[in-house]
Order: structure tokens, then C-alpha cells, then sequence
């Protein structure tokens, strides 16, 4: 079963690095592959974006992270494997999904995390709203 993934607001390096930390003292291990995910202050329209602001459906997107997270273990020999999304407001520049695997090897370890990154993007109920300057905003369209 997965344990809440989201975290309010964005992700801080603190909260990465602890959760990094955590992992040295597993001997077996020989390669992380980390993906962050980071807000752009794109220009849609001739209005820059600002902010995103998250939100979900989370009963659903717990039982899709539950497939996920089933499929991806039964495809790839990994350790461990971490996945964080925020919800509500994250600002242009901050971090809004963290993707932390683990494995005994490099490859399985970033062809394991591409992955993930895919389907939490294709996969999971959650939506972005791209706040603009003038508080106008679009809804995101993941491509």
C-alpha cells in the first residue's frame, strides 16, 4: 500500500535530502536516479506563468499509484522507490515532483525512473492550473 505521496506546496531541497539521507546505510544499493520536477515560468499567450496550483482526486489517484507503484516493482529489479507531488500553489522555480529510485544498477535504475516520471504524468488524476501575473490562468495540458 502506498503511504500519501503529496506534500502541500513545493518540494524543499531539505525535504530531498533527507530523504536521500536516509538510503546510505542500505549497503546493497549501487545507483539512485532522481527526477525533479520543477515549475517553468513559460509564456502562454504573452503571459508569463507565475505559479501552478495542484489539485487531485486522491482516492483515485492512491489506487492508480498503487498500480504504479505494483507495475513498476514487478517490472524492474529495484530497492526502493519514492514518489512526492505536491498540491496546492508552487511557485515558478520550485520543485513539484520528486521521483527518488533505487537499485543495485544504474540502467535499471534510470530506465525504472523515466518510466515512473511517465506514468505519474500520463496515469495520476492530478491537474495543474498555470496562475498567470495578472491572476488570469489556463488550465496545464501534460505533453
Amino acid at each position: 500500500m502506498v503511504k500519501n505521496f503529496f506534500i502541500q506546496g513545493a518540494i524543499s531541497a531539505d525535504f530531498i535530502s533527507r530523504e536521500i539521507a536516509k538510503h546510505h546505510t542500505k549497503k546493497t544499493i549501487g545507483a539512485h536516479s532522481i527526477f525533479l520536477g520543477q515549475v517553468r515560468e513559460d509564456i502562454i499567450n504573452s503571459k508569463f506563468v507565475k505559479a501552478i496550483e495542484y489539485s487531485t482526486y486522491e482516492a483515485m489517484a492512491f489506487d492508480q499509484m498503487n498500480i504504479l507503484r505494483e507495475d513498476i516493482f514487478n517490472k524492474y529489479e529495484l530497492s526502493c522507490m519514492h514518489i512526492f507531488h505536491s498540491l496546492g500553489l508552487v511557485n515558478a522555480g520550485d520543485i513539484s515532483l520528486f521521483v527518488f529510485v533505487s537499485s543495485k544498477h544504474r540502467r535499471i535504475a534510470f530506465d525504472a525512473c523515466e518510466e515512473v516520471v511517465e506514468l505519474v504524468k500520463s496515469k495520476l488524476p492530478i491537474w495543474g492550473k498555470e496562475i498567470f501575473h495578472d491572476n488570469s490562468y489556463n488550465w496545464k495540458v501534460n505533453h
